[in-house]
């Protein structure tokens, strides 16, 4: 392999492939980028088995080859280099760095050692602006809990619809669920779907789509194929794949989370979301081992009190003003749980509604229908 490329280009490149890479003692390949030529391109690729990431920069390729090259040594080095020219090199298993005042040899592996990556087989493709899909993403990524014997609730539940796609994610306490129009997205690359598809992505791998897509406003493609999913943005000067990034399917079947959405309500209740989150944040600040916060919800006065009380610092208490509908009640809940749902609800007013003290309440905006959030309430001691 011989080829140049510009500094800032293939530090891009690293650093898209070696968010995957985690330190393995008992597979050490998986710490290695693959580098290798394909045409006009340089493509590096890393993979932790459970998911792969491919990234492609075009060069100038004197040589076709490919090697296999320690992600951390030859990152670091290649972060210290000026924005200039980069000539690689490789001779056997020797990998060489080269530019007018700086020269490095690391030592590489066969690519024969490097795990092989799946064919791209698909049965239909999906289309949306990446920094709008990932916004959504990010309103539920926080929800979904590691489970051993629930693995279905450790992922993020896509289901493509005719007309839209729903993202859902549990963890059995609240439950958030996103709505994606595909007209909001597709205009004229919408191009229905022959059936619905349904799969379970594993968290880490929804965490890694909004790290390195989510700030690109370009085209996400989704690839639909059996046991895995892709995800592929193209470059921007040529109609060639810039990222791709593989990633298998949690095996299972996603709970049935619809029969859990409350349709009746005791109570309805329209608060500011800027002071409803202020409060729930000063009341955390003396909950306790449970981080339980008490609401006292009172029709009459138009007003939502707020208790929280630890044994090792005190109370506080505190009140909004809020519209009201129902009777009186109290009812207790989690305030991390709150927050994060507060944090990911879009619009000023903030819509709670509440099914007495131990019934499923819901959160969502007053103005924005796609999204909503269920929450379990504590029950009272």
């Amino acid at each position: 392999m011989i080829l140049e490329i510009l500094q800032e280009k293939l530090k891009q490149g690293l650093f898209v492939v070696e968010k995957i890479i985690t330190k393995s003692t008992t597979l050490p390949i998986l710490n290695y980028v693959l580098f290798k030529t394909e045409g006009n391109f340089l493509n590096l690729s890393a993979t932790d088995l459970e998911m792969g990431i491919r990234w492609w920069g075009l060069s100038k390729i004197e040589k076709q080859g490919k090697i296999v090259i320690p992600s951390r040594v030859l990152s670091s080095f290649i972060g210290f280099l000026p924005n200039k020219k980069i000539t690689l090199k490789t001779k056997d298993l020797n990998f060489f760095i080269e530019t007018e005042k700086n020269k490095s040899q690391i030592k590489g592996m066969s690519s024969e050692e490097f795990p092989l990556f799946p064919n791209l087989i698909t049965e239909e493709t999906m289309v949306f602006d990446s920094f709008l899909f990932c916004r959504g993403l990010n309103q539920i990524i926080d929800i979904p809990a590691v489970s051993s014997s629930r693995p279905e609730i450790s992922g993020i539940f896509f289901q493509f619809k005719k007309d839209h796609l729903v993202l859902a994610a549990t963890d059995s306490f609240r439950l958030g669920e996103k709505k994606l129009f595909y007209s909001d997205f597709l205009k004229e690359k919408n191009i229905p779907l022959d059936k619905e598809y349904l799969f379970i992505l594993p968290q880490k791998t929804a965490r890694e789509i909004i790290n390195i897509f989510g700030e690109k406003k370009r085209d996400l493609k989704i690839y639909f194929s059996p046991n895995q999913v892709t995800f592929e943005i193209l470059m921007e000067e040529t109609p060639f794949p810039q990222i791709q990034l593989f990633s298998r399917l949690i095996d299972g079947e996603y709970p049935n989370y619809q029969e859990i959405i409350p349709q009746k309500f005791t109570n309805q209740i329209i608060l500011d979301k800027k002071e409803f989150l202020n409060q729930v944040k000063i009341a955390s600040l003396f909950s306790g081992k449970i981080s339980e916060i008490k609401f006292k919800i009172n029709s009459s006065k138009e007003e939502v009190q707020v208790f929280s009380q630890s044994a090792d610092l005190g109370e506080y208490h505190g009140s909004l003003k809020a519209k009201i509908k129902g009777e009186t009640l109290s009812v207790s809940f989690n305030h991390r749980f709150l927050i994060n749902g507060l944090l990911n609800i879009e619009g000023n007013q903030i819509i709670f509604e509440i099914n007495g003290q131990e019934g499923p309440a819901i959160l969502k905006s007053d103005q924005d229908q796609s999204y909503f959030y269920v929450i379990m309430p504590i029950k009272s001691r």
